[in-house]
């Protein structure tokens, strides 16, 4: 899987690529808007490690510290992405979890399309 896109509050940063497990995460933080994501509502194996280094790609990543109750209570993060990008390619590749014969493309978006 991979993902790129852009800043559009700094368009002089250029494009950022993003890869497997990393593009996907980005992908989810995307869609999710400003509900964010948490390994609760969105299971992933580390999102910790996700959120890291797309940070280090410039992406602007809130963390917001939440408590939980049951039988396991504790805390998790709620992760928000923060800065406003534009999609300009995202395709899926056959080896993530993608049925053999499947088509390969996520529909790509719009490009007036944008994360407010």
């Amino acid at each position: 899987m991979q993902v790129i896109v852009a800043f559009l509050d700094a368009p002089e940063l250029g494009p950022v690529v993003a890869h497997g497990r990393d593009a996907w995460a980005l992908l989810e933080l995307y869609r999710a808007g400003d509900s964010g994501c948490t390994p609760i509502n969105h299971p992933g194996p580390r999102w910790s490690a996700y959120v890291l280094k797309l940070r280090k790609r410039g992406l602007q990543i809130e963390t917001v510290p939440e408590r939980h109750g049951g039988p396991f209570a504790g805390s998790h993060a709620r992760y928000v992405l923060r800065s406003r990008i534009r999609i300009l390619c995202a395709e899926a590749s056959e080896s993530l979890s993608q049925p053999p014969g499947s088509p390969s493309a996520w529909p790509r978006a719009e490009p007036e399309a944008a994360h407010e």
